[in-house]
């Protein structure tokens, strides 16, 4: 949520900002705003509500707002409603914060976070006469950095560090002083923050995207850290003011893969992605030898055998998407592990008084690493003395740093908020866990038939979206739909909780995953003429139960869609419309059976002229909580 960006070098500073805001556009955020300094004169602060576009405008496409170094920020409400007053970027001054001109404040600066003792330091700095003209924290934040500074005439990082230990909550802060015209300062605690730099500049923002077209040479900032940047330079502070030293990442992502690609919406060219990213993660891991022999190398992780052998039991923990990869990985896993396997949403995991198994082994799963409530578990397992495994997709991430074990996925960036191909990926992490800890621990014998398994899915899920066409003519049909059901059982009960995901979050529709023998359980009520409901039928062992539950619900006036592999083509015979994947060990059939689903949820949004990459209501990474 939120999206920060900087910019210090020889460029007009106003471009880079806000193309920077563009790539972050899929975070989320209801205003957005810039400040701007040239040299010695005072910042110029730039603020709108709505779209990114607006501020293009007001700029004339930055062109009216002179400087070399700069700040930006999208807005995602917290405190204060969206409001011209309340975007940032938030100033010292006790001016009225309309958003347009310049400012003689000491202070201009943007934040991404919450600031949990708002209120109270807020009351501290209006005994002190400031004047507040926002409802926000940030602005109680800058001001707070400006009471500092004077009072006890430092330099910009030690007030940055006597303000952050008074802060509770989370923060990614950058800040221009007007002492220091030609530098930026950033502190960062919880909330993402990644510094860019080349031969001479420098970049800070939320999101690699941001800056891609800049530069592939990225600093990781650490929690309770600050940072100087200057042009070309960025050096970094702890929170005693002792300059510490930072290792430089290389950024792999290609600059065109966060572009749309000739695709309508990044979300098509992301669903279109999976076979490669899936490809990429799957070669990341399984070596194959010279006679064709394949096998599963963990060594980049972290994790060994004698890990694995000693680990009891499984926690994943996740959010939304990523938590639905977690219910799927807990059936396989229970299958070809018997391992007690429990997959915890982490905004109740964190907060459950349940025992843990000492021996046990959290799983930590995010597209971005930086979920607020997944992070909070993480830290929480940890001081409860788990071992904790990450899967992420994002290099350096505080959910990568401060696991004990890293699963790195090669999804690429991915920009449209609903998930796809991460989460594709992310399932794909999770399946080569569970072979390798079955053959660890039990010797198991089917290992090389699931790695051959594993391996054809990219081609697999190619074959899967050449039925698009299909899936486009009854999304049409559909678009206009009220209620829409899909049921499952088992991993097909995974495989709805996402498909259902997709389809509320981009289509507005009201959708609902339920397990199927839960049907007659009171979810039967509300099935009437011409309700849709989809079903998942990919695994065989449930097949007949699921059919059955769907044919009840068909008898009671619903619309039926199933989703089940090649061969079991009677299912046409009892559903109105059948949508095929290919044949693949069916423990790891939700990697293909989710394609049509991510087809529907899609096709009927575009149907409805929605904003399918930018969801209302919605951001790509959740950092607060």
């Amino acid at each position: 949520m939120c999206g920060i960006v900087g910019y210090v070098g020889p460029k007009q500073a106003s471009p880079v900002l806000l193309e920077g805001l563009s790539k972050l556009e899929y975070r989320g955020y209801d205003s957005a705003g810039i400040a701007v300094r040239d040299g010695d004169h005072p910042a110029e602060v730039v603020k709108t509500i709505g779209k990114i576009k607006n501020l293009i405008e007001k700029t004339d496409s930055g062109r009216a707002l002179k400087g070399t170094c700069g700040i930006g920020h999208t807005r995602w409400a917290t405190h204060g409603a969206p409001s011209q007053s309340n975007a940032h970027p938030h100033v010292s001054g006790n001016c009225t914060g309309s958003g347009s001109g310049p400012v003689e404040s000491e202070v201009v600066g943007v934040h991404n976070g919450i600031v949990e003792n708002f209120q109270e330091l807020k009351a501290k700095m209006e005994r002190h006469g400031y004047q507040f003209y926002s409802q926000t924290d940030t602005e109680v934040l800058i001001k707070l950095v400006d009471y500092y500074y004077k009072k006890y005439k430092v330099g910009p990082i030690d007030a940055l560090a006597k303000t952050i230990v008074r802060v509770r909550g989370s923060y990614a802060l950058a800040v221009m002083f007007k002492d220091y015209p030609n530098k930026i300062f950033v502190a960062r605690k919880d909330s993402p923050m990644i510094i860019g730099i080349n031969k001479n500049e420098a970049f800070l923002a939320s999101d690699v995207p941001a800056i891609l077209n800049y530069t592939r040479n990225v600093f990781y900032i650490g929690n309770l850290e600050m940072a100087e940047l200057d042009a070309g330079k960025a050096t970094f502070y702890n929170l005693d003011g002792d300059e510490i030293k930072k290792e430089l990442t290389k950024i792999d992502w290609d600059a065109e893969a966060a572009e749309k690609g000739g695709f309508e919406h990044f979300m098509m060219k992301e669903i279109h992605e999976q076979p490669k990213a899936a490809e990429d993660t799957l070669h990341k891991y399984i070596a194959e030898s010279e006679d064709g022999t394949k096998k599963i190398d963990l060594s980049g992780t972290g994790l060994t055998e004698e890990d694995i052998k000693k680990f009891t039991h499984l926690y994943f923990v996740a959010c939304g998407s990523a938590w639905h990869v977690g219910m799927q990985a807990k059936a396989v896993f229970e299958d070809l592990c018997d391992l007690p396997v429990q997959a915890d949403l982490a905004s109740e995991f964190r907060y459950s008084k349940a025992r843990l198994d000492k021996n046990g082994l959290v799983i930590i799963i995010s597209q971005s690493g930086e979920t607020a409530d997944s992070l909070a578990a993480l830290r929480m397992a940890k001081e409860t003395g788990l071992k904790t495994l990450a899967i992420v997709n994002v290099v350096g991430s505080s959910i990568a740093r401060e696991s004990d074990y890293v699963m790195y996925t090669v999804a690429g960036p991915e920009i449209s908020v609903a998930t796809t191909k991460a989460y594709s990926c992310q399932l794909l992490c999770t399946f080569m866990l569970a072979a390798e800890f079955a053959r660890v621990r039990d010797d198991d014998k089917e290992y090389s038939h699931y790695l051959d398994e594993l391996m054809s899915i990219p081609d697999k899920m190619s074959k899967t979206l050449e039925d698009k066409e299909r899936i486009q003519w009854f999304a049409s049909k559909y678009a206009n739909a009220h209620d829409i059901f899909f049921i499952g059982r088992g991993i097909d009960y995974a495989i709805c909780l996402e498909g259902s995901l997709k389809m509320k979050e981009i289509s507005y529709i009201h959708s609902e995953s339920y397990a199927a023998g839960e049907l007659k359980h009171g979810t039967i009520s509300l099935i009437e003429e011409g309700t849709l409901v989809i079903g998942a039928l990919t695994q065989s062992d449930l097949y007949e139960k699921t059919l059955s539950n769907m044919m009840e619900c068909k008898s009671r006036g619903a619309y039926l869609m199933g989703v089940t592999s090649y061969g079991k083509y009677d299912v046409e015979d009892s559903v109105n419309f059948s949508v095929y994947v290919p044949k693949v060990d069916e423990h790891f059939i939700g990697s293909l059976a989710i394609i049509p689903l991510q087809l529907l949820g899609y096709y009927i949004s575009v149907a409805k002229g929605l904003d399918v990459d930018k969801p209302r209501n919605l951001a790509k990474s959740v950092t607060v909580e």
